[in-house]
């Protein structure tokens, strides 16, 4: 059998500049090609780079455009039922006017002794030990749990915290928690006012789209700091209350504080219910007022938009 040779190519096309050298990614110019006749990329790395931090910044730009958009119009509404709220509360004060609620009466007790609501008391020796023990929080406080919280909020200037100037729970609070401790599980003064949660207390707030990256942000710089999460309660699904209210503890001192999460309707909110939930505290409404205190923060509460992704934020523990 005689095999012939292979065909060779022509002379003109084993030249240089003949098809003899282009490869199957080059077109008839010698240009780059893509499989589906795409179009050749012709960027370097760097260029592709910048084109596309570009690219991803003009899309969170109009995301964040858009939710602010949205945030004005959810505000404006939230303004509008404030109104309508507030005076729902002063037909409640019209029907059940403040000065008409049991008033403490302290005239006729010992020098140095504390009184409250509900007729909860602490003698001279316990009420010096607990105001001691509040001048100890007060120390704590000012050496490092707020300088702590004021470098966390440093750390991202797109929220703040709010009503600073609150961060110390009254003393007639503290008392109050005290008294209930000392009475209900047999506690000394020191153990009671130890295990209150919010004798020093912080709010965070956030806009609503930052939301729920911000308050995962902060829970890690808390911990950061050395504080131990002890309680996170996630209260966006509640019908009376909204927001995430979280127990730390600074493991030097053993001292206790609270940490709100807020956006600034949720807080607005808080604030608006404030009074009722005090009313409702004391336990002195019967169950008419009581009925209409709890139908005031459910429906101001009902008014307040829930932030994205804000459910999935876990209880703790």
């Amino acid at each position: 059998m005689i095999v012939e040779d292979p065909e060779l190519p022509d002379e003109a096309d084993e030249s240089p500049g003949g098809n003899a050298d282009r490869r199957d990614d080059q077109d008839d110019d010698g240009q780059a090609v893509r499989p589906g006749n795409a179009e050749a990329e012709t960027r370097n790395r760097e260029e592709y780079y910048t084109d596309l931090r570009v690219a991803i910044s003009k899309e969170e730009s109009t995301t964040v455009q858009r939710i602010a958009a949205e945030e004005k119009v959810a505000a404006k509404k939230w303004d509008k039922q404030t109104e309508e709220s507030r005076w729902i509360w002063s037909e409640y004060q019209r029907k059940w006017p403040p000065e008409l609620h049991a008033q403490v009466k302290r005239s006729d007790d010992v020098p140095g002794s504390w009184r409250g609501e509900g007729n909860r008391s602490l003698k001279p020796e316990a009420n010096g030990r607990v105001e001691a023990a509040c001048d100890q929080i007060a120390d704590r406080e000012r050496e490092k749990i707020s300088p702590a919280m004021r470098a966390i909020e440093s750390q991202d200037p797109d929220r703040h915290l709010i009503g600073f100037e609150h961060r110390l729970k009254g003393r007639d609070r503290i008392k109050d928690k005290v008294c209930r401790g000392m009475r209900n599980f047999g506690r000394s003064p020191e153990q009671a006012i130890s295990r209150v949660p919010d004798a020093i207390r912080y709010t965070f707030e956030y806009r609503e789209a930052r939301y729920t990256q911000g308050v995962w942000a902060d829970i890690a710089r808390l911990k950061g700091e050395g504080f131990e999460l002890h309680n996170l309660w996630n209260a966006w699904s509640k019908d009376q209350y909204k927001g995430i209210n979280s127990q730390w503890i600074d493991p030097e001192s053993g001292q206790r504080f609270e940490v709100q999460f807020h956006t600034r309707i949720s807080f607005e909110a808080k604030q608006l219910t404030h009074p009722a939930y005090e009313r409702l505290r004391t336990r002195q409404p019967d169950k008419f007022e009581q009925m209409v205190l709890e139908a005031f923060q459910k429906r101001v509460s009902a008014d307040v938009p829930v932030p994205p992704g804000a459910f999935d934020i876990s209880n703790y523990p």
